[in-house]
């Protein structure tokens, strides 16, 4: 017997994106540069706020004397932020190392179509009225309730 897939809010929400991503990209190349561009964005969020953190943990070095607020990340939060987002940074360089090999790959558009017509089945539209009306079918729902409980 297969393993239930988990029902936790954070895995149904991941499940969720993952049906999104499939659904809107169901090309290999639309999953190419999908990935490129998330991984990009996530190097420079990431670097920005070293960045950040940095001139930060700079300024109060030069100006030892001033009084920092109650709501100011702490040095030593500040030093261990900078350590992990380091670590981070070399991890998404790697990723967008392997990437690149990634790109190398191109394929016809039968192939790609091959890739639409399997995200359909990986991913199909939850708003489609074939899929609403089997989800009531099988499922009790507010707005079409169960016939047993009418009288």
């Amino acid at each position: 017997m297969a393993e239930e897939p988990c029902q936790c809010s954070d895995c149904k929400r991941f499940y969720k994106e993952h049906d999104r991503l499939i659904r809107e990209f169901p090309t290999f190349k639309q999953q190419q540069e999908l990935n490129w561009a998330s991984i990009q964005s996530f190097r420079t969020l990431c670097s920005k706020v070293i960045n950040d953190l940095q001139r930060e943990l700079s300024e109060r070095e030069s100006n030892e004397n001033k009084i920092l607020e109650e709501n100011h990340i702490s040095d030593l939060e500040i030093t261990e932020a900078l350590d992990e987002l380091e670590s981070v940074n070399a991890y998404l360089y790697s990723i967008e190392a392997l990437m690149e090999r990634i790109f190398d790959t191109k394929f016809s558009n039968n192939v790609e179509f091959k890739f639409k017509e399997i995200a359909k089945e990986l991913a199909p539209d939850p708003l489609n009225i074939d899929r609403l009306i089997l989800n009531r079918l099988f499922h009790q729902t507010p707005d079409f309730p169960d016939k047993k409980n009418i009288n």
